[in-house]
């Protein structure tokens, strides 16, 4: 693994990794996390198929890729462990296929090992960095993944934490700069464009937790492709993309599932 250092895991505010492991299924998550889960849900009970349909949405979309030739993959935002993992996906498919995975949490860090069991033709590595850190994660991934063949980049549930001051289209446009022609963006967003009360709601919950959560439009969405080539069918509701046997489906009473998700070419 490169990139890592220590860090205590604070448990005394819930974690967005782990909250989204809670919601799963996982047991990688703490009292704390699973007190602002149980309260997300009491605002708005469809947040455990959102988990799903994002993770969903990731498998196949690194199946399409992987299928029309793509053979590495920078994953920023990778989260705790849950099988099958974007290596697992990718590397089923291209067995040589090079996985880089890019997380901030220290309990992401320590289930890292998890993440590195891939194939023996194919190459899979852990960064410990944050996504307002792309200079410190392109320089770790550039001694993974050769930088002159086309990469997938990967934010599944991830942009949604990272606020306008923090320069969220910067900082994706920052990343997609170093890759080279052909490469793919891959992106899921959390969105009140459907649900607006519940939505403001959650985000105030989250925010007196100490998180931050920044929903954004189909059009600030769609934002972070300006320059690329969205793949058909474009921006839809996640579920909506690519849709396969077998995925998480949403019932009657749950409605729109209040998210996006697309992937564009680079030309």
């Amino acid at each position: 693994m490169t990139g890592q250092h220590p860090a205590e895991i604070d448990t005394s505010r819930p974690h967005p990794a782990r909250m989204y492991d809670w919601y799963l299924g996982g047991k990688d998550n703490y009292p704390v996390d699973e007190a602002m889960g149980r309260q997300m849900l009491a605002l708005d009970p469809r947040v455990p198929v959102m988990a799903r349909v994002n993770r969903a949405f990731m498998q196949r979309a690194t199946r399409w890729l992987a299928g029309h030739g793509v053979r590495q993959f920078l994953d920023i935002g990778t989260g705790i462990p849950t099988e099958p993992n974007l290596h697992q996906v990718a590397q089923g498919i291209v067995p040589d296929a090079r996985v880089v995975y890019c997380d901030n949490d220290p309990i992401v860090l320590a289930h890292a090992a998890a993440l590195l069991r891939g194939t023996d033709e194919g190459v899979t590595e852990y960064l410990q960095a944050d996504v307002r850190e792309p200079d410190a994660i392109l320089e770790g991934a550039r001694k993974i993944l050769d930088f002159d063949e086309p990469i997938a980049l990967s934010l599944i549930a991830l942009l949604h934490f990272v606020p306008d001051e923090d320069g969220a289209h910067e900082l994706v446009g920052r990343l997609l700069a170093a890759l080279p022609s052909g490469s793919h963006l891959v992106v899921t967003h959390a969105t009140a464009d459907f649900t607006p009360e519940e939505s403001r709601a959650a985000t105030e919950k989250l925010r007196a937790a100490g998180v931050t959560l920044a929903l954004r439009s189909r059009e600030e969405f769609t934002r972070f492709f300006d320059g690329l080539d969205l793949v058909d069918p474009g921006v839809r509701v996640p579920h909506e993309w690519h849709p396969e046997l077998g995925d998480p489906v949403t019932g009657q009473d749950d409605g729109v599932i209040p998210g996006y998700g697309a992937v564009a070419r680079k030309p």
